[in-house]
This record gives structure tokens, sequence and C-alpha cells, in this order.
């Protein structure tokens, strides 16, 4: 049985120069990286942080992106089996700004700015969901695995002589 090499096509979108800084925005793009998009949409939907109608659209507008693709070179793509295969958070360039500080001095701050990319893909099916399945375990497996010492049994105590009696303290002479 010969195995047709069939490549995964992603789709992306990109939001860049967004007024937050990277960290921030990854809380949400953290909660739905792996998910179907669906789902994705709901989680971000009824997620609290600023950041997250922004990460709405440049979802949306990847899934828009593949269905435009699919459409513009005429392969088929099922919308519905699409996954969030990939959301990052990159840092853009940095606003430099200064804070009036006492006695005329002044406190230089950046404001950080992030450039968001999510990118989608097909979900694999059949055999090769299969293949799928053990490639993501495994490198979870790597991924999680850390490099740990053995535990050595604790070691016998060897028996120390008690430590010695301290004399008393001198009595302050009353007057």
């Amino acid at each position: 049985m010969a195995k047709t090499a069939e490549k995964v096509r992603e789709f992306r979108a990109e939001a860049r120069f967004q007024r937050t800084s990277p960290q921030k925005a990854k809380l949400v793009l953290d909660l739905i990286k792996g998910q179907r998009v669906e789902t994705a949409l709901t989680t971000v939907a009824f997620t609290k942080k600023r950041i997250a109608p922004v990460v709405e659209k440049v979802l949306r507008s990847a899934v828009q992106n593949a269905n435009y693709l699919s459409q513009e070179q005429g392969f088929d793509l099922d919308v519905d089996n699409l996954y969030v295969k990939q959301a990052v958070a990159n840092e853009g360039p940095r606003m430099k700004r200064i804070r009036p500080a006492p006695m005329g001095r002044a406190f230089r701050y950046q404001r950080r700015l992030a450039h968001i990319i999510v990118t989608v893909a097909e979900r694999r099916s059949g055999a090769n969901a299969a293949t799928d399945a053990t490639e993501t375990s495994t490198s979870a497996k790597k991924a999680g695995t850390k490099k740990t010492a053995a535990k050595k049994p604790a070691a016998k105590k060897t028996a120390t002589k008690p430590a010695a009696k301290k004399a008393p303290a001198k009595k302050a002479a009353a007057k």
C-alpha cells in the first residue's frame, strides 16, 4: 500500500503593532492553542482581557484566509475541521516615553507593542490522524520530560557527640 505524502496546509493571519505587551497577549493566546476553531472563538469571546477582541479578529481572519485560498486554488478544505496550530505574540518596537519626576527630574519608561500571529491548519482524517496523535504525544513527552537526578537513598548518619553545655551567664551584681 503506497502512502501519499499529502502536505497539511497552514493558513495564517497577523495583527501587527498592537498596543499591549506580548506577555499579556500570550495569556489569551495560550487559551486557544491546539483547540478547534469553533471552540477557540467561543473561548476568546468570553475572555475578559482587553486584547481578546483583537485575538478573535485575527482568528476569524485566518479562517477566512483558509476559506478564500481553498476556493482560489481549488482544493477541498473542510472549514469545520480547522484547528489553531500556532498562536504567537512577538515583541514589536518599543515606544520610549518620559514621565515627570520630583525635583525637575524625569523617569523613562517603555510602552511595549506586540505582533499577534495565529496559524490554523486542517486536522488530518482517517489513518493520518493516528500518526498525528502519536507525533504530538511524543513531542509532548519530550517537552515535558526533564533530566532529573536519580534519588539516592539517604546515607546513614554517623553518631555525633552531643553539644557541650554552655556555662551559665554571670549575673549582674545587685546595687
